[in-house]
């Protein structure tokens, strides 16, 4: 096992050192990687120059968007138990940058590279009265260190996929020791806390608290304003509309033939598309692909500036950080990812919206996607003409609409809570 430590920080090093020639492009992993070359620098910053010694202080960290709606909820919840709390916000996807920027932090950055030197940089000088990751997201040589300085490690949001890569060799003995450290594991379920023990974590420290992201979302759906921008043109202008959400070429390729199919049977069915990566090359590709077949477009910029939808069959979201808000305007929502490896996407903001769900057959390592299913609320797909008869099913049949819309709803309304209880499990490590 040390032999395994070693060669970690060893390819950690590697990739440190590499990291600012790979960092000169533009694509996500170019950028997540430029964000990262002086992120310890960006934290220990702060630590030195503002961090209140007074002040209780928690370092959050979250991977991407998913887990950063639930250390939003979390962190929510603190701020009102521990007024004074101070909150550091770390992330690792260039996918979270926009939604950190709108949680309620003192400072947020890229996670530093999990080495020791940088690692102790930013632990010595924001000096944190808590660790907490989120889902399954735990860094050895962060939790080592701050062990070593008596700094409890919590999770929160525990989720462990029956096929997670952390079941299987060699991640399951690797990381075993870093799971044993952890003074409090959050779970969203049992079948997740059972994992959780399977994987190393002390029986005694895990409980079953619920998804805070299913508070997060709620709360965002809820305090969507039609009269914004992005969604007021649809509000005056209305017509049977598919939200189709976070989309890879994977789901493209079945989607646009089941629109061809939808629009000749649904009238004036409009669809909103929002590709996983809305970069403007994606974005004019599509473009180009919809009007080739006759379908009239507009990107989402263009529906704000001429405060207008009307004559177009086609919007392409051309920037992240509003499909939450979109699917307020939705009839029936396709989350992506279910025809990639990474598996579907976040399908809580569409239930929140009270929403009927499509997506494809990769969703199992998504808890609430299962649930969606089970409760008649969500649809699974295997190709296009599947996905063409549930889309005409739920945009002509109300009552069935109606139907899988109020069970989405209710499963939503029955998980809130998650983030209030988390932070009954952690307030003793707060001293409160």
């Amino acid at each position: 096992m040390h032999q395994a430590r070693l060669l970690y920080r060893s390819l950690v090093g590697t990739a440190r050192l590499l990291a600012p020639i790979v960092a000169s492009g533009t694509g996500k992993i170019s950028r997540g990687l430029s964000g990262r070359l002086n992120a310890h620098e960006v934290l220990a910053r702060w630590g030195e120059e503002e961090r209140d010694p007074h002040r209780p202080t928690v370092w959050v960290h979250a991977p991407s968007v998913g887990e950063s709606l639930q250390a939003c909820a979390v962190i929510e919840v603190l701020r009102e138990r521990l007024p004074r709390v101070q909150v550091v916000f770390t992330y690792f996807s260039p996918s979270a940058v926009e939604l950190a920027g709108r949680i309620p932090v003192e400072v947020s950055s890229y996670l530093p590279w999990d080495l020791r030197r940088t690692t102790t940089r930013v632990l010595e000088a924001i000096q944190p009265d808590l660790l907490m990751f989120t889902k399954t997201e735990v860094w050895p040589v962060l939790v080592d260190e701050a062990r070593k300085r008596s700094i409890p490690v919590a999770l929160v949001g525990g989720s462990v996929p029956p096929d997670a890569s952390r079941l299987r060799q060699p991640t399951r003995t690797f990381l075993r020791a870093t799971w044993k450290g952890l003074a409090v594991a959050c779970a969203i379920a049992d079948a997740d806390a059972d994992r959780l023990q399977s994987l190393g974590v002390s029986p005694g420290v895990i409980c079953v608290t619920g998804d805070p992201a299913v508070d997060a979302v709620a709360r965002r759906v809820a305090t969507t304003d039609p009269t914004d921008a992005h969604l007021a043109p649809f509000h005056t202008d209305h017509r049977p509309t598919v939200i189709a959400g976070s989309t890879w070429q994977t789901d493209l390729e079945r989607l646009l033939p089941a629109f061809e199919r939808v629009r000749k049977e649904v009238r004036e069915v409009r669809v909103v598309i929002a590709p996983h990566e809305p970069s403007g090359e994606a974005v004019t590709k599509l473009r180009e692909h919809l009007e080739r077949k006759n379908w009239s477009t507009r990107t989402l910029e263009e529906v704000e500036s001429s405060a207008s939808v009307s004559g177009a069959d086609a919007i392409i979201i051309d920037r992240v950080g509003i499909l939450a808000d979109l699917y307020t305007i939705g009839h029936v929502a396709y989350i992506g990812g279910g025809f990639h490896r990474a598996g579907v996407h976040s399908v809580l903001e569409p239930a929140a919206a009270q929403l009927p769900v499509i997506f494809g057959p990769r969703y199992k390592k998504s808890a609430a996607a299962v649930d969606l299913v089970s409760e008649g609320a969500a649809k699974v797909v295997s190709d296009a003409e599947e996905l063409a008869n549930s889309l005409v099913t739920w945009l002509e049949d109300t009552e069935k609409n109606r139907y899988a819309a109020s069970r989405a709803f209710s499963y939503i309304q029955a998980q809130r809570g998650g983030s209030e209880r988390t932070v009954d499990v952690l307030a003793h490590l707060l001293g409160s």
